[in-house]
């Protein structure tokens, strides 16, 4: 089944049309500059080469019509008609606790996801225009919204209260919920293949290392712990965002600096984490390159960066009793040797013991085993694929709500 999958930003849209019985990407593409002066467009199909081009495009749905366009070109497209989409999939971040499951869109979906505007208040209205505006443009073929927090709604109560007044939690939902469901989830079920063990018995934690970054818990197969919280805020040192903090800094910092609230949530979001401690970067590229020219501050941010995630580590083996291996991956995860190394070494306690000349040696887009045959917990890159859960997802439900209920 072709399934159109989308990704939509605030200023931005990505896409990718996907073959699901064969799993492979028919073209991948991406919108960026929605709003500007002049938006970036790029089309790649499967075989063949990138076509760029800037325009204007002031909102959600011209770019979905330009993408429709590309799609549909004579020359460079890939579906002879709309009808060959079979589905649309959406990333949407923030299900609330409404959803524990990809859903297939009607009215009452949509109503929900607004609901759920005041937990991802960056994130869930553009994913709203981008379900809009694809609606309009392929009117006659089902829509799923595939959530970010679903994987995380195993958490067990002890793992997702905070330590604050109960009513608030049940006025307001505040409690943690988690994100880069879809990451965890396809990387913890790529590791099962490899080994000869049942899933129930398989203790395993996920490592999603990007611009934004997170580690989950998993035990059996479900999420029992996760780094991100009520929102992606949380957890460890991000690329622009702080992780966890002393909530009282932020009162500090609103008397000392005399801080609106708003600009206290840029700082936070925006110009903390790995771009705040080096004052250079927030690209791991940058900041490695950078201290290996001697600069203190940005080597200063890559050693807190690994400090949280190995004491993350540590923290996930003692939540569920142990662990059979750690997972690497996205951007940071599966292409930077150093890091990886620098977050698991010390950890000679829990028997992890990395081949070094493995590390060195992974090959982008390929699973790879990256501790020793001794090590007591193993250790792999594990490639992410976040659009192709969500176009297995979206394809599953489809064909479910084209069957009669009969049936």
């Amino acid at each position: 089944m072709l399934v159109l999958v989308i990704n939509c930003g605030s200023s931005s849209v990505k896409y990718n049309l996907i073959e699901t019985e064969t799993e492979q990407d028919v073209c991948k593409g991406m919108i960026e500059r929605i709003g500007a002066v002049t938006s970036i467009i790029k089309h790649q199909p499967f075989d063949s080469k990138e076509i760029k081009d800037t325009k204007s495009i002031t909102n959600h749905s011209e770019a979905l019509q330009e993408i429709m366009q590309f799609l549909l070109n004579p020359e460079s497209g890939v579906v002879k008609s709309p009808s060959d989409i079979k589905s649309v999939g959406h990333r949407v971040v923030h299900g609330g606790e409404m959803f524990k499951d990809s859903v297939l869109i009607d009215e009452k979906v949509l109503e929900a996801i607004e609901q759920a505007i005041d937990l991802a208040p960056l994130h869930n209205p553009p994913n709203l225009k981008g379900i809009q505006a694809a609606k309009q443009h392929l009117p006659d073929v089902p829509h799923v919204a595939v959530f970010d927090t679903a994987f995380h709604h195993s958490l067990p109560a002890r793992a997702y209260l905070y330590g604050i007044p109960n009513r608030f939690y049940r006025r307001y939902k505040i409690r943690k919920y988690g994100f880069h469901g879809t990451s965890h989830y396809f990387v913890s079920r790529q590791y099962y293949k490899l080994i000869d063990k049942p899933v129930k018995d398989t203790k395993v934690i996920t490592c999603h290392l990007g611009n934004g970054a997170s580690l989950t818990a998993i035990d059996g197969g479900k999420s029992v712990e996760t780094s991100m919280g009520f929102t992606p805020l949380s957890g460890i040192v991000m690329g622009t965002r702080c992780g966890d903090i002393d909530p009282s800094i932020l009162f500090y910092l609103v008397e000392k600096e005399e801080l609106p609230l708003s600009n206290l949530h840029a700082l936070l979001n925006r110009h903390s984490g790995l771009l705040g401690l080096s004052g250079y970067a927030a690209d791991m590229r940058d900041l490695i390159t950078e201290a290996d020219n001697g600069d203190r501050r940005c080597q200063q941010a890559i050693d807190v960066f690994c400090y949280k995630i190995k004491q993350h580590i540590g923290s996930y083996t003692a939540v569920m009793n142990g662990c059979d291996a750690v997972l690497f991956t996205a951007g940071i995860g599966e292409n930077s040797a150093l890091i990886r190394s620098k977050s698991v070494e010390n950890l000679d306690y829990l028997g992890i013991k990395l081949d070094e000349k493995k590390n060195e040696q992974v090959k982008p887009g390929e699973i790879t085993k990256i501790s020793s045959d001794d090590s007591k917990i193993e250790v792999y890159v594990v490639p992410t694929n976040e659009e192709l859960v969500i176009a297995i997802d979206a394809a599953k439900i489809a064909q479910a709500s084209a069957q009669s209920p009969w049936i």
